[in-house]
């Protein structure tokens, strides 16, 4: 009897426990973010920085490593990440202060961590349990080196190694022996940037090659019904546009052909960019790619991750969906089709907003906590407990989930901490006057700088109040006091006047203009090569014109848009074709 009713009680906990688990996430995804700069950038401050992330699926579970954390995470459901520390590096190996653009892979029962160097001293790690930290030496070094390495494990056995970071050299590759690591011949040449043809490539944050020519890098393989997809990433982190292309081949080592416009690709929104990352198989053979999104201001590498579904479609074009791709999205439970959305539909429900706070700090305004910029920020004056910031949603609505973007004012953190954490507390008002408690976080003891809330139920709310408790360096400031779920009023008409002039002189570049829709706060443009493969997506806020400079001119184009408020989205417009 006793041993039914503890039965009964553990599954009545483990119900407890599923029903609370989120069903969604929202990028920048949730994790403890170091204080990591590059050498040599610490003059800007100290801030919160990871990139070039890799997530591998290993014995049900998936492992997240990035650059210069000092150890890596572990997951079972993509959404909770559990911190595990560990140094890579031997003591004599300085050149980062950890593994920077790490390569992860799974040989046999193994998992694999090897980190970029040009030198010929960096071992190859192994483990058969990391979520316990148990590591050792596959070998001592890796004769061949390489920066930004990808280490790739093809279907028949053979094991590939691809590399290179250089806004001169090219992407190479070479089979290795399985067991010695060795290569097997030389290097080859596979892939280089082509600028000329492919406008996405061009170098600077406006895609006019400002002061350098443009960077090839963070390889990665994924096989797909017997060709190879090499992805790469171009043309520089800092940018918005910083994104990641494929390359297909029938063939390991090539010949690869570029596809026309980068996969994994968010040049508009709150938080941007989608370069540099690695595609992986959930636990129902679903695709995700996970890369380093953008931010850029108190230091050039300021960046974080997102996480966006991916997959082929029914004639092997690889993509990546980023539309909406920073609002709450849903995990997968199970089978799932990516060319089908996994957008929530909860709508932002606070953009430019009216906003009160107890105080402010030089020109960190109270305003640009709801801008839809992640570079931008308020700041509090203090880190006092009971400073506050309260959005005011316009008119009732029905809230579904918040996320709380913290920023890096003042802070004084240098290095990976593992013991910090933030508190606070969330509530809800009708009129401004009576608040309920939201969330209670006052004894949090994790460290959540992306904070991402989905409400167990819905709360009807006009007015949403953050009030601090703790941060864990520097002043209560926020970049990102973002709430999600739908009003009650009109979605959006549909765009009119929708056109594309694409240039006469450069076909890499249109100039796109539309008729403003009086109740529209943004728009999604939707591209691709042909009418039914709109894959890539620019969310514009706050304006009826873009400079769209990232397509291949050499082929024509095919062009959508939608309307975006509070309420949801409009139905889009008439596909057009731009030659």
């Amino acid at each position: 009897m006793k041993k039914i009713l503890f039965t009964l009680i553990g599954i009545t906990l483990g119900m407890n426990l599923v029903i609370a688990r989120q069903k969604t996430y929202c990028n920048p995804i949730n994790i403890d973010y170091g204080y990591c700069p590059i050498p040599n950038f610490t003059q800007s401050g100290k801030h919160r920085a990871t990139a070039d992330p890799v997530v591998v699926t290993y014995k049900g579970d998936y492992y997240l490593f990035s650059t210069n954390q000092w150890g890596y995470w572990w997951s079972s459901d993509l959404s909770n990440w559990n911190f595990v520390s560990k140094s890579f590096l031997k003591p004599w190996h300085k050149v980062y202060d950890d593994l920077c653009a790490p390569a992860v892979w799974v040989q046999n029962d193994t998992m694999l961590v090897f980190g970029s160097t040009y030198g010929s001293n960096f071992p190859i790690w192994m483990s058969t349990n990391p979520k316990s930290n148990d590591w050792k030496e596959a070998i001592d070094s890796l004769a061949i080196g390489g920066w930004d390495p990808d280490f790739f494990l093809d279907d028949n056995g053979k094991l590939y190694m691809y590399n290179g970071s250089s806004n001169t050299y090219p992407t190479y590759g070479v089979e290795l022996n399985r067991k010695t690591f060795a290569p097997v011949g030389t290097r080859k040449e596979l892939l280089l940037l082509n600028d000329d043809r492919f406008g996405w490539q061009r170098f600077g944050e406006y895609l006019d090659n400002t002061f350098l020519d443009p960077f090839l890098e963070g390889s990665w393989m994924t096989k797909h019904h017997g060709k190879y997809y090499l992805q790469y990433s171009a043309p520089g982190t800092e940018f918005s546009g910083y994104a990641d292309g494929v390359a297909v081949s029938d063939s390991p080592l090539g010949w690869f052909t570029h596809q026309s416009m980068p996969f994994s690709y968010k040049p508009g929104g709150f938080a941007r960019g989608a370069g540099h990352g690695a595609t992986f198989q959930d636990k129902w053979d679903n695709y995700w790619h996970v890369s380093t999104m953008t931010i850029s201001v108190k230091n050039n590498f300021e960046r974080r991750i997102g996480l966006w579904p991916a997959g082929f479609d029914k004639d092997d074009i690889m993509y990546c969906n980023t539309a909406f791709g920073d609002y709450p999205t849903y995990l997968a439970d199970g089978k799932t089709d990516h060319l089908e959305s996994r957008f929530t539909g909860w709508m932002m429900l606070n953009y430019n907003k009216p906003v009160a706070v107890s105080s402010s700090y030089g020109g960190y305004q109270a305003n640009y906590a709801v801008d839809e910029n992640i570079r931008s920020y308020w700041s509090a004056a203090s880190a006092d407990p009971g400073e506050w910031i309260s959005s005011d949603l316009g008119e009732r609505s029905t809230v579904r989930a918040i996320q709380i973007n913290y920023a890096d004012q003042d802070a004084t953190f240098l290095g990976k901490q593992t013991n910090i954490f933030h508190q606070y507390k969330l509530w809800y008002s009708l009129d401004g006057k009576k608040w309920n408690l939201l969330t209670d976080k006052s004894k949090n003891v994790t460290d959540v700088p992306h904070d991402y809330i989905e409400l167990p139920q819905p709360v009807e709310a006009r007015y949403i109040k953050l009030e601090n408790i703790h941060v864990p360096t520097g002043k209560f400031a926020v970049s990102g006091l973002r709430v999600f779920g739908n009003g009650h009023g009109n979605k959006p008409e549909a765009v009119e006047k929708f056109v594309v002039l694409r240039t006469e002189k450069d076909k890499r570049s249109a100039w796109i203009k539309w008729q403003t829709v009086d109740n529209a706060f943004a728009y999604n443009i939707y591209v691709g090569t042909a009418p039914d493969k709109l894959y890539n997506c620019i969310m514009v806020h706050g304006a009826n014109e873009y400079w769209f400079k990232a397509m291949d001119r050499t082929i024509p184009y095919f062009f959508t848009i939608e309307a975006i408020n509070e309420n949801g989205v409009s139905i889009p417009s008439k596909v057009i074709k731009s030659e």
